[in-house]
């Protein structure tokens, strides 16, 4: 029984991190767009509301099952099924991989 209850409370912990992480990344993102003078400025702004409505999504997905007494293991996989936290998934890696164009990160010389 101990080791279920420390998985459940590590399941809470990874969650709650879950939880930081995304309260404010569309502002996050916001200000990285501003601050980089991104390409493209006003298209990456109009994202910012889908990334928004995404995020708000995903934070009452997971506060949700933050909310029960036991988190099981097909709540969780009904979580990680949740189109909602597949939209931001699916936003974030769009991101990356956008500005990462933009702004490559420069490898240090081996």
């Amino acid at each position: 029984m101990k080791a279920a209850g420390r998985a459940g409370g590590q399941v809470r912990e990874f969650l709650n991190r879950a939880v930081k992480a995304v309260d404010g990344l569309a502002e996050s993102f916001g200000a990285s767009i501003e601050e980089g003078h991104l390409e493209l400025a006003g298209k990456y702004r109009a994202s910012l509301a889908v990334l928004d409505r995404d995020a708000r999504d995903s934070l009452a997905t997971i506060e949700l099952v933050l909310a029960q007494p036991v988190i099981s293991s097909q709540l969780i996989d009904n979580l990680n099924a949740s189109i909602h936290l597949r939209a931001l998934l699916t936003d974030m890696f769009l991101i990356r991989e956008i500005i990462g164009k933009q702004h490559p990160v420069v490898k240090p010389q081996e």
